[in-house]
């Protein structure tokens, strides 16, 4: 039992962005389904999708995931930027994706819209961990 919790106490970050992740994939596909399913086109229903999705992101990123310590309105919406910038980078790729198995090669947009999230799942902890979440990382190592 003292390996278990060693185990998660090591890889809290990992597991709690796992968990995150998976949650936000939840939004942005349900999102995305409603959309569809009220007739709205893909383009419209990813937008909005990856919206919805990127604000639940950093809301449970920051303070569940990375535990942002970030203070001062500047400083925040700096953190913001970055974070919606970072998305945004992989929000296109992801897009890209979408459009290359939907337009391309002709298959189904819902498992192109499944196969792109785990694209930016993995693209966005990448870019959280080393760029957007970073100053946090670097204070707790220089103590």
């Amino acid at each position: 039992m003292r390996t278990i919790m060693a185990t998660i106490v090591k890889y809290r970050m990992q597991i709690m962005y796992l968990v995150f992740g998976v949650l936000t994939t939840l939004v942005n596909i349900v999102v995305y389904s409603g959309a569809r399913w009220i007739d709205l086109t893909i383009n419209i229903s990813y937008v909005l999708a990856w919206l919805l999705s990127v604000l639940f992101a950093y809301l449970t990123n920051r303070k569940w995931v990375f535990d942002s310590q970030t203070t001062g309105f500047g400083n925040i919406i700096l953190e913001v930027i970055k974070f919606f910038l970072a998305r945004l980078a992989t929000g296109v790729l992801g897009y890209l994706i979408l459009l290359f198995g939907v337009h391309i090669i002709h298959q189904n947009d819902m498992i192109w819209n499944i196969i792109q999230n785990i694209f930016v799942i993995v693209s966005n902890y990448v870019l959280s961990k080393l760029v957007i979440f970073r100053l946090k990382e670097k204070i707790k190592n220089d103590d």
